[in-house]
């Protein structure tokens, strides 16, 4: 008898080319609405390709995005994706005051909902930037409506992550998070979600890490990819340096036929609704707290000044 393996979760975070953390150095804000935007053209691409293999995905979306490009988010609702935030202007959590990201997550959601005439229910963090550092950020995107996030990379990097906090989802506060998936060796977290690993790992590894946590943990994965990730013609921004630019550029030109083998190696589904019955019971998940550095378990967790978020 065969068993039928978890649904995953296919995410996008819908950002140009010209607004990755790691361009930032080189490409001011104030540059942005000057460069060539290839958003829209990478967006009909991904679309195309979804609906060929008949899968629906969640979008992240910056508001600055959907602000310019408000057929995208109309194009979204349309094919039966759901819509959720991504910030509105790209800016790292961490990098932000509490004040400063609670205002930039309400003016997203608010976009976002007033162009899907939906509920907003999910954020994910620009380069996975919340974790050990600013734990208010729960708080913050509790008191902004969200219900659940996706923006603590259980992984060790030099940009991002919170290497002990849990691989699967938890609750935060009144928030349920739901990390990009992970597969545990030799006492240590590895990347199995997408992103640059997807265009850097062969396929077959890739394959073979989402299936052992379908597999071995039993659990649903979350993959994450951005447009630009399929656009192998996008301009080449000066000045970047080798390890950027590498990690930018690799294997550009084959992503969308990987990704294509992948759509159909599993079964794939909307973060919503993949993690529904989590987030129509978040009283059975496990609760994590922020302290000194680490990811504790906790029923309660995460503070926006001196507030204490209540458990989910």
């Amino acid at each position: 008898m065969t068993t039928q393996l978890p649904v995953n979760a296919l995410t996008v975070d819908v950002e140009d080319y010209f607004q990755v953390s790691a361009f930032a150095p080189h490409i001011a804000r104030s540059e942005w609405t000057s460069r060539e935007c290839r958003i829209e053209r990478n967006m009909d691409r991904l679309l195309d390709l979804f609906e060929r293999h008949a899968v629906k995905a969640t979008f992240f979306t910056l508001g600055w995005i959907a602000e310019r490009y408000p057929r995208i988010v109309r194009d979204l609702v349309d094919a039966g994706h759901e819509v959720a935030s991504h910030g509105y202007g790209h800016e790292r959590a961490h990098d932000q005051t509490p004040e400063a990201f609670l205002a930039d997550i309400r003016l997203a959601k608010m976009i976002l909902e007033d162009l899907s005439g939906q509920e907003v229910r999910g954020y994910r963090a620009p380069s996975f930037s919340i974790g050990s550092r600013n734990p208010w950020a729960f708080d913050a995107l509790e008191r902004a409506g969200y219900r659940y996030s996706s923006s603590v990379y259980p992984v060790r990097h030099d940009h991002y992550g919170t290497p002990d906090a849990p691989r699967f989802a938890h609750c935060i506060g009144g928030i349920v998070e739901i990390p990009p998936t992970t597969v545990r060796f030799q006492g240590r977290n590895w990347p199995a979600s997408g992103g640059g690993y997807f265009r850097l790992l062969p396929y077959t590894l890739s394959r073979a890490l989402l299936r052992r946590v379908n597999t071995v943990d039993g659990q649903s994965g979350v993959f994450y990819m951005h447009p630009w990730e399929i656009d192998a013609g996008q301009p080449r921004v000066p000045g970047v340096g080798v390890k950027s630019r590498f990690r930018h550029y690799l294997n550009l030109a084959r992503t969308e036929t990987r990704l294509a083998r992948l759509l159909a190696d599993f079964s794939w589904g909307r973060m919503d609704r993949v993690f529904a019955r989590q987030l129509a019971q978040p009283e059975t998940l496990q609760g994590v707290q922020f302290n000194d550095g680490s990811a504790q378990r906790s029923a309660e967790s995460g503070t926006l000044g001196r507030s204490q978020p209540k458990p989910c």
